[in-house]
């Protein structure tokens, strides 16, 4: 009952509430986008056995809210029928930010009667590590998410700029490791701390990046799905904790020119179930042959699964030369200019980090892709490339330029219909060429400058 995460049977979880004097209560759940979507209810109402439904329409809509045209393998729902909403009640946790006694609770989703769901980014996710369960092995991860806090924009025309800081001034950029930079904003970071710690949230470390009010937060190592959880949750916080103090906080790709963009680096590893030994190492230290192919199947099928970890136009802006972030599949030791590199560790900790990923991707998916591209490497025996000792993110760029080339790269691999489902590519697909034509629309003002009075 003192904990401030999660109970184990629906007679705990009403203690819970009864015992915190829970009004109201946020059944939510991810959609493609990773917003939270659901119901809201009494706490009364939820103990009740009470079936919870949506439209599976809203796995089907675009970020800006549009259900776009059927194309290529994706299709509605002739009837737009109900899926459930299944209360995992290990999530349960309080709103720390609401006025009102509020708790809140991450569902999965199945069918009316039950059924497998498998497009939904959760299932998807547990899929994946369903797979790796069956060869006896289980993955632990540890994603470090990048933000900006920006001044508040009410005119989406106008770029983004720092906000003022205690000092009064806006920070600067360059300030990569500084304390002073992350003291700009003190209170605000004492209330991510306190709205995690009401949470059951846990904050392994705070910096501040290169770009002007930009931070990073990370996360101790853990199980993919709980990792995934606090991801979503943290954003959720985020964004909170910044309105509070009258500031936005973006999880955007890119959302300043000339700055570096925001990623989310996820370290990898996998543990046999059996021994607990990491299966990255052998017994007298060195590394894995299972080590050597995830990597290979990283090289090999992350650049098709793109799309799961850069999911917006805005993502492949980030993917540039010389702005901090990978350009290519390339791999090395303690090399970041790398997509995968693998940090110095003691080898029970040997473990790859992703640096592909970008923060506005769905933490769930992105893990899922991640994840499910080194299971095929293992399940290959794929090889990698020589590991790269010099900068290699200053060069040509080797990955999908855009976002629908990514998305097409994801639909011709055919070994990613076991692995993230048919279902779910075949939404996730329409989902995104809806995306780029509602971009399509928008004249920027790049097209303004070089365009009205030259051509």
């Amino acid at each position: 009952m003192q904990s401030a995460r999660g109970v184990k049977t629906w007679k705990e979880a009403a203690d819970w509430l009864k015992i915190r004097g829970i009004e109201d209560i946020e059944c939510i759940t991810p959609d493609i986008a990773g917003v939270p979507r659901g119901k809201m209810m009494p706490s009364s109402k939820f103990t009740s056995n009470t079936s919870l439904a949506l439209p599976s329409a809203i796995y089907r809509h675009t970020i800006s809210g549009e259900y776009p045209e059927e194309t290529g393998n994706f299709r509605y729902d002739s009837r737009d029928s109900d899926i459930k909403l299944v209360p995992d009640l290990s999530t349960l946790s309080v709103v720390p930010w609401e006025t009102d006694p509020t708790a809140q609770v991450i569902c999965d989703i199945a069918g009316s009667k039950g059924e497998n769901v498998p497009y939904t980014p959760r299932n998807v996710l547990k899929h994946v590590l369903d797979l790796y369960q069956q060869k006896g092995w289980k993955p632990v991860v540890a994603p470090e998410i990048e933000f900006y806090l920006v001044a508040k924009n009410e005119d989406p025309d106008y770029p983004l700029h720092p906000p003022k800081g205690r000092s009064g001034r806006a920070i600067q950029g360059g300030q990569g490791y500084s304390i002073a930079g992350v003291n700009e904003f003190d209170e605000l970071i004492d209330d991510i701390y306190h709205f995690s710690e009401k949470q059951g949230l846990e904050i392994d470390t705070l910096i501040h990046e290169e770009g002007p009010a930009q931070l990073e937060i990370n996360l101790r190592h853990g199980d993919p799905i709980e990792l995934a959880d606090q991801v979503f949750m943290f954003k959720r916080t985020i964004r909170e904790a910044a309105l509070k103090h009258g500031i936005y906080a973006t999880f955007m790709a890119k959302p300043m020119q000339a700055q570096a963009g925001s990623a989310m680096h996820i370290h990898q590893s996998v543990i046999e179930v059996n021994t607990g030994r990491n299966l990255f190492s052998n017994a007298d230290g060195s590394a894995s042959k299972e080590f050597f192919s995830f990597i290979g199947g990283m090289q090999k099928y992350v650049p098709k699964a793109l799309s799961m970890m850069a999911p917006y136009v805005n993502s492949y802006r980030r993917l540039t030369p010389d702005m901090s972030a990978p350009v290519n599949n390339a791999w090395g030791y303690d090399n970041r200019t790398t997509a995968f590199r693998v940090p110095v560790s003691e080898p029970v900790a040997r473990r790859v980090e992703n640096r592909l990923p970008s923060s506005d991707a769905n933490p769930y998916l992105a893990l899922a892709a991640s994840l499910g591209c080194g299971y095929l490497g293992i399940l290959e025996a794929l090889e990698p490339s020589a590991p790269s000792d010099d900068t290699v993110n200053d060069g040509t760029i080797d990955l999908p330029r855009g976002l629908l080339e990514a998305v097409s790269l994801l639909e011709s691999e055919p070994a990613f219909a076991d692995v993230f489902s048919p279902e779910f590519i075949a939404i996730y697909a329409g989902v995104k060429r809806g995306e780029f034509e509602t971009f399509m629309q928008v004249i920027s003002p790049w097209e303004r400058e070089f365009l009205l009075l030259n051509v």
